[in-house]
């Protein structure tokens, strides 16, 4: 990056302003005149030039040229958070609809008139059709970006709920008709699951790219605590099960409408790192696998996700063999993720002031195994306050350490663009995922324990989750400094080019 007359831009300078971009107020106002100095310079620009000859013309709202340093500027724009909120929306419809009959499995399999096991494949299914969908997504992120991204999801969802609909009404209630339309909507999920990192990147400053992210990211398992929280109340029995479907398709319809008028991006970058130009998509999957740091975020990343989408999908049955009722695990699904959003609400701008996310990372990932340990033992506790206070330490930590996870990632694999590896790890989150919700039904049983107990289940969800924890706490050591911290370091050279 260099301005007119040759002059490069430092390095301090670019960070600085970075962290310190300009809210652009007027970008917003619906301004129609823009203001321009003698030699033809728009105040959008991201170089901004100091006029030697004298002081230029602009209109009010912006600065005098004459003061500016020669230096780079950078701009967020108000209407960065039109698309944040369409993010959410789209994460929030989505994950609702994926757990649509988790909550309610036992009428529900009344209802379509099959087994439970039958009803978990709603959940699994999905996350099949995440990992299907994952390399087209990468694709459309990288070369259409979000906007795109977004519109393909909210299509996909219109569809698949009012299939859904269709289905469910039919005479008796047609389970494959219903789960054709859960599967086009399980291939809407990466669209929007995998669209964080890449949007808050295009539109985010430093300052506010880990809270964006974690916002975005965050309503996908709001989604799922208010589906656990709320469905049970539509559909007391079997019944109830063709209006709970109906009230989610026509969430899900008002959720979706606004994307088709998103702004594709900003005018101009709102970072240095934005600015920087990023690796081709053949070069960005060249690049990856020989980056040793990104496994050490991967693996567990992907097992912990994987987790936490098989005991929310599977926590009423995990329950209701020792005396809960489908309320009961309802809440204790909405707890998980409410105490989560909570904790990750106070974490996120604490990360994006202090960049801290090791030390957040080194934090969590232990407190997540150990939480998944203690739960072994909680249903059979047959009281509420147990079970609540371990799903209220798993949500804080899962969610805390998620967005710190997905941002160093585009950290120590810069400038491999954000869309590609975030959509790594989501599929692997949900790939696992769907193994993980088989393993556990096929866990089912145990000796000494109530008929259809899930203790098994939990036991090797705790080993696993035990297994991985080593490697996160080996980021920033031996090899894997030399690959994360110099990666980091070679950030400020290239924006400064």
């Amino acid at each position: 990056m260099s301005l007119p007359g040759g002059r490069r831009p430092s390095t301090e300078y670019l960070l600085r302003a970075t962290l310190n971009p300009r809210e652009d107020d007027t970008a917003d106002a619906g301004m129609s005149s823009k203001a321009s100095d003698r030699d033809g310079h728009e105040p959008n620009a991201v170089a901004v030039e100091v006029n030697t000859d004298g002081p230029s013309s602009s209109s009010a709202g912006f600065a005098d040229f004459t003061e500016m340093p020669d230096e780079p500027v950078y701009r967020v724009y108000k209407r960065r958070f039109f698309g944040l909120v369409q993010l959410i929306l789209l994460n929030i419809v989505v994950s609702w609809d994926w757990l649509t009959f988790s909550p309610v499995s036992d009428s529900a399999s009344q209802y379509f008139g099959v087994s439970e096991s039958a009803i978990n494949w709603f959940s699994t299914g999905f996350l099949f059709a995440f990992v299907f969908i994952s390399p087209l997504v990468i694709y459309t992120l990288n070369k259409g970006g979000p906007k795109t991204s977004i519109i393909v999801a909210s299509v996909l969802v219109l569809i698949g709920n009012w299939i859904r609909y269709a289905g469910t009404r039919a005479s008796g209630g047609l389970f494959g008709v219903v789960m054709a339309g859960q599967m086009i909507i399980g291939l809407a999920q990466p669209f929007v699951l995998s669209a964080p990192t890449r949007y808050s990147s295009l539109w985010f400053s430093d300052s506010g790219r880990v809270s964006a992210t974690a916002a975005a990211s965050l309503a996908n398992p709001l989604g799922g605590a208010l589906a656990q929280l709320i469905t049970p109340f539509w559909a007391t029995d079997a019944s109830g099960i063709p209006s709970m479907v109906l009230y989610t398709a026509i969430l899900s319809t008002v959720a979706s409408l606004p994307s088709f008028f998103l702004p594709a991006s900003p005018p101009t970058p709102p970072s240095a790192i934005a600015a920087d130009n990023r690796l081709s998509l053949r070069q960005a999957l060249h690049e990856l696998p020989i980056n040793a740091s990104f496994y050490l975020i991967f693996i567990p990343f992907s097992v912990y996700v994987g987790q936490f989408n098989a005991v929310s999908s599977l926590l009423n049955q995990i329950f209701e063999p020792y005396g809960f009722s489908e309320t009961d695990a309802g809440i204790a699904g909405a707890i998980l993720i409410v105490v989560g959003l909570v904790a990750s609400a106070v974490v996120s701008p604490i990360v994006d002031q202090t960049k801290k996310y090791l030390l957040v990372i080194k934090i969590c990932v232990p407190t997540v195994a150990a939480s998944y340990l203690v739960l072994i033992w909680m249903p059979a506790t047959r009281t509420v306050i147990g079970p609540y206070i371990v799903c209220a330490i798993l949500g804080a930590a899962s969610f805390s350490l998620l967005p710190c996870a997905l941002e160093y990632l585009v950290l120590i694999t810069h400038p491999v663009s954000p869309e590609i590896s975030s959509t790594l790890c989501w599929t692997g989150g949900q790939l696992l995922g769907a193994i993980f919700i088989l393993i556990m039904d096929a866990l089912k049983g145990a000796s000494g324990e109530p008929r259809d107990s899930m203790k098994r289940a939990l036991i090797s969800e705790a080993v696993i989750a035990w297994v991985v924890v080593p490697l996160p706490l080996m980021l920033g050591y031996w090899f894997f400094k030399r690959t994360g911290l110099v990666r980091l370091s070679s950030v400020e050279s290239r924006v400064s080019d």
